[in-house]
């Protein structure tokens, strides 16, 4: 196996060009443990922890600009009122250690369907930035999953950064683990308010063969709330409502059963999930709430 370690965007661009099989490598937190296993054995590593960019983001008027490598902690501390899911999403990032060295770049280069970060990047509507020599482009997360652990990436092309828009509205996550800390997502779901346009996105992780949206529920909840005139009195949801939310929201899912849990558990937590999540957020829509998120014990 060789290591390859260029010192600057353009040489990382160069080198996977020449190498297109290369595995880029930052965190390494999914990386090295297939390679430990033997589960992955790529006859080029490219190794992009001199590109300090990767680690930066920058904050605009309405956006977010989140470089590939920026490590979950720093997400958790600078970016909570900006990305308030993706910086749940990241608290249930395994350990403090982990959460230091891993980003989302990691999490949409891998594509694993359990991935903590997917959900809050679907339900935040955000595009990925990939790049190679010959260019760069977006590619909205809706299009970006292809396949069990598959993604939109061309072979010559590496995930630069992520385009978020910043949070007009609540945003939550949950995830059911079968412990509190250092834990595969058994199933996980992010849901994000956007008052703006008075719509609702979700995401949902460990329940399909990719990370998906559940976008009948989406559709349901947006109108249900718009002909009840709820966005403009932020009375309470009704309670009928809010269930039927957690029906298709479980519909949505098209889970297995593994080790970790069965496909009916899996349907069932996702409703009980989304009939929380979606609790929390009309509480702080209506000023009411604070900050939650959970993980959950199976």
């Amino acid at each position: 196996m060789e290591f390859l370690r260029p010192a600057s965007w353009q040489e990382a661009l160069a080198a996977k060009a020449e190498h297109p099989s290369a595995v880029p490598i930052a965190g390494g937190t999914d990386v090295m443990v297939e390679i430990n296993f033997d589960h992955r054995r790529p006859d080029h590593l490219l190794d992009l922890n001199r590109i300090g960019e990767l680690e930066e983001w920058e904050t605009g008027e309405d956006t977010v600009r989140l470089g590939a490598s920026v490590p979950y902690s720093k997400i958790m501390a600078g970016l909570r009122r900006e990305l308030p899911g993706l910086a749940l999403a990241s608290h249930t990032v395994a350990s403090p250690q982990i959460r230091n060295r891993g980003g989302v770049g990691g999490n949409l280069g891998t594509a694993s369907p359990a991935g903590d970060a997917h959900p809050a990047l679907l339900a935040g509507g955000a595009a990925v930035e990939a790049e190679s020599v010959r260019g760069s482009r977006l590619i909205p997360i809706d299009d970006f999953y292809t396949g069990v652990k598959r993604n939109a990436l061309a072979p010559d092309e590496l995930i630069r950064a992520v385009h978020l828009k910043k949070a007009s509205g609540p945003q939550q996550f949950s995830k059911v683990g079968t412990r509190n800390a250092m834990v595969i997502a058994v199933c996980a779901f992010g849901i994000a308010l956007h008052p703006d346009t008075r719509t609702v996105r979700t995401g949902i992780g460990s329940a399909a063969p990719t990370p998906v949206r559940a976008r009948t529920a989406e559709e349901f909840l947006a109108a249900a709330l718009d002909e009840a005139g709820l966005w403009e009195s932020r009375k309470a949801v009704p309670p009928a409502v809010a269930k039927q939310f957690a029906v298709l929201v479980a519909a949505a899912a098209n889970p297995i059963d593994d080790v970790r849990g069965t496909a009916a558990y899996r349907r069932h937590a996702l409703g009980v999930m989304a009939r929380r999540t979606l609790g929390w957020t009309w509480e702080q829509y209506r000023g009411h709430g604070s900050e939650q998120g959970s993980t959950s014990c199976a």
